[in-house]
């Protein structure tokens, strides 16, 4: 039998005298308390720390009564609840629908389990929708087809934004997006979207506050075929031996991308958390922040190779205080990276490029099976998850996999067997290192 109470809580007395006044909920012999608004001091309260002010508890019961009477509708539904979901229940079952709240509240709980990547576009969207609306709260119920096409239509146009930078408020005019980014922008609302319905909603005890999710009827525009973002080994040695000015950003890009590919595509927010006490007996071991959230949290070790070796030592420990977080080091690297392209005479190339052309060299030029270069990138196989149960991971594999790649680039200088090369690919190779 679940009841309620006024609670006042004598050792919770504050700096100023006073206590505040808690509502108690008792559930299946489990207590949780509702903070109320109000406040009192000693003068009000007898000697047994109970309340005592006649006013104050003729508010306080309409609460209670209403408490009561939500509890008795529940019925056999009560069942489902102990002391704290039911306090949730009533603490927030009048509390109107706020999507903006809930999306700074999902975003935070991201940011707390490191999970930046993931927050930081979220936020773009929450950003995105306040410009948008133009007012501090918007129900959910408010997202709906009709919204999201005058939305898509909105983030298509050039438009004005106001972001906080440095302190202060900044306006800047951007473009409009092109498919690929409305598509993927879509994509995270809808993960917003579906996140507060089951946040709000509640199907075991009949409480539907969000009736039906928009996205099931709205076709998100198709994202366009991506690029195939893998170099060849030429290519790779054009930003290898790319001269830099010491301490710049392009040092640190081509440096990144370098250490990138000799660790199996390791991404730059692994490195920027690398510490030395992620190396160990001449290997890197570290939990990749991106899909960390799997049954093995997705562990990986990889040998320390002696082309990774200078880089790792020059750069291990020292990211993380260039930088106040990951998103820093990445725009750094993207500027960087800029310049690494005007040097090579390369064109659109950015970081993410060494994991692709890890994972594409591996398979295509070392001839190593899809599993093997898929344990090397840290996938999972959701086709084999339960062969996986029974094979424990054998890092020599991956050790095979990163040596055949590097080894690319010590052995590989644009000759091979005459018969294996034609002279159109001669004459690429030397414009390439030419360039």
């Amino acid at each position: 039998m679940a009841t309620v109470g006024i609670k006042i809580h004598k050792h919770h007395k504050k700096a100023d005298g006073t206590y505040n006044v808690k509502i108690r909920v008792s559930h299946k012999g489990d207590k949780r308390y509702i903070d109320t608004p109000h406040f009192v001091v000693d003068k009000q309260l007898t000697a047994k720390c109970t309340l005592k002010d006649a006013v104050l508890k003729q508010i306080l019961n309409k609460t209670l009564d209403d408490y009561r009477v939500t509890i008795s509708s529940l019925g056999p539904r009560l069942e489902f609840f102990n002391a704290e979901t039911l306090r949730n229940y009533l603490r927030d079952k009048d509390e109107p629908l706020d999507f903006f709240k809930f999306c700074q509240n999902h975003i935070k709980e991201l940011e707390d389990e490191k999970r930046t990547g993931s927050a930081g576009t979220l936020k773009t969207v929450l950003f995105s929708l306040q410009d948008y609306f133009i007012q501090p709260t918007v129900s959910p119920l408010e997202i709906n087809e009709w919204m999201l096409a005058a939305y898509e239509k909105y983030l298509r146009g050039k438009r004005e934004i106001k972001r906080m930078n440095q302190g202060q408020l900044r306006k800047r005019v951007v473009k409009g997006m092109t498919d690929g980014a409305v598509h993927n922008h879509f994509r995270d609302l809808r993960i917003l979207f579906k996140a507060a319905m089951k946040h709000f909603n509640k199907p075991q005890i009949g409480q539907i506050r969000i009736p039906y999710c928009p996205f099931d009827n709205y076709k998100i525009v198709d994202a366009p075929e991506t690029r195939k973002r893998n170099l060849d080994v030429e290519r790779i040695k054009l930003i290898r031996d790319c001269k830099v000015e010491p301490g710049s950003r392009a040092e640190l890009a081509r440096d990144l991308f370098m250490l990138s590919f000799y660790l199996c595509g390791t991404n730059a927010v692994d490195i920027y958390h690398l510490t030395q006490d992620h190396i160990k007996k001449g290997r890197v071991e570290y939990n990749r922040t991106k899909t960390k959230r799997r049954k093995d949290n997705a562990f990986i070790s990889l040998k320390l190779v002696k082309e990774a070796k200078p880089l790792l030592e020059k750069y291990l420990g020292r990211l993380n205080n260039r930088y106040r977080h990951s998103h820093g080091l990445d725009r750094a690297i993207k500027e960087g990276m800029s310049t690494i392209n005007a040097r090579t005479g390369l064109s659109g190339i950015t970081f993410y490029w060494a994991r692709h052309s890890f994972g594409n060299l591996a398979r295509n030029k070392c001839r190593m099976s899809k599993d093997d270069v898929a344990l090397a990138l840290n996938h999972v196989d959701h086709g084999n998850k339960i062969t996986d149960i029974y094979i424990e991971k054998d890092w020599s594999i991956v050790d095979e996999v990163q040596g055949k790649v590097n080894a690319l680039l010590n052995d590989h200088e644009g000759r091979k067997p005459k018969t294996m090369t034609t002279a159109a690919e001669q004459r690429k190779t030397m414009r390439l290192v030419n360039a």
